[in-house]
């Protein structure tokens, strides 16, 4: 599937763009600004990196730069003259929009790491929710000013998230964080780069300098889940790239990705997706 750079246009002296979208969305593309979305009105099928859901009204979602998505509504929800029109309230900013040591100062650490891990996509949920979704509400009749103070709002409960889910498998995203010297990352890192081969980890140890009991604990705690999990995720990630690529056969594409036989990687994709190899490729061609 073909993807398109798409920008909004942001009006002359404003630093951020707040955008009203109805149906049509935008296709298929991905753009260098973070993008927060809610959809107002409508339903359909959501795609960010290789993550396809349902989305409804009030479906609110975090991305990261540069990460492919679309929001694709049913035909029969905006096609009545009477009925609701499928509606999205869109906000986008750069990561220098405030200048370049705005996200940097510690007290937006966990701002920091927030924008870090958007990369793949975060849809968030639960209380954290509706307080975003009443400042995104109470944004529509401000003015540009009052606009710019309810961002610094929204910035506030985004760095101290506490119910949210991760979208795209973390094989799917070409961004990787970096922060020198820090062991999860360093991990992380050699886990993106050799998770087509066995991955021992031992390997792991000598390179955080950590121990089997304190490795385990500390990369569950930064990536919420456990290793083995991680690097499933992230071998099958990878497999739904090659997927939606289309030029390699399925049995190919299980060695490629990591997994030593297909009735494992067919077993373990499943699991993961909730549907085979074949179906995840047939489902994306479609849409």
């Amino acid at each position: 599937m073909k993807i398109s750079k798409i920008r909004l246009r942001q009006e002359p002296y404003k630093s951020f763009i707040v955008h009203n979208e109805k149906d049509p969305f935008t296709p298929w593309h991905h753009h260098p600004e973070y993008e927060l979305v809610l959809i107002v009105q409508g339903q359909g099928r959501r795609m960010v990196g290789d993550h396809v859901s349902r989305f409804t009204k009030n479906d609110l979602v975090f991305l990261g730069p540069y990460l492919p998505h679309q929001w694709a509504c049913d035909p029969e929800e905006g096609d009545s003259d009477n009925g609701p029109q499928d509606e999205a309230f869109v906000i986008q900013f750069t990561y220098d929009f405030m200048g370049n040591e705005f996200f940097e100062i510690p007290e937006h650490i966990s701002l920091k790491r927030f924008l870090l891990e958007s990369t793949r996509g975060i849809e968030i949920s639960g209380k954290d929710k509706s307080k975003i979704i009443s400042i995104l509400n109470s944004m529509f009749d401000m003015n540009d000013n009052h606009r710019l103070y309810a961002l610094f709002s929204i910035f506030e409960v985004m760095g101290s998230l506490s119910e949210y889910n991760f979208l795209a498998s973390p094989g799917s995203i070409n961004n990787l964080p970096t922060k020198d010297n820090d062991p999860m990352q360093l991990a992380l890192q050699y886990i993106l780069q050799n998770f087509q081969n066995k991955i021992r980890i031992q390997d792991l140890l000598e390179l955080t300098n950590m121990s089997y009991a304190s490795f385990y604990p500390s990369f569950k705690k930064a990536y919420l889940m456990p290793f083995k999990d991680y690097l499933l995720k992230v071998r099958v990630g990878y497999a739904c790239k090659l997927l939606t690529d289309g030029s390699m056969h399925i049995s190919e594409i299980a060695y490629d990705s990591g997994f030593e036989n297909l009735s494992n990687f067919n077993r373990q994709f499943k699991k993961i997706k909730d549907i085979t190899p074949s179906q995840f490729q047939k489902l994306y061609k479609k849409h």
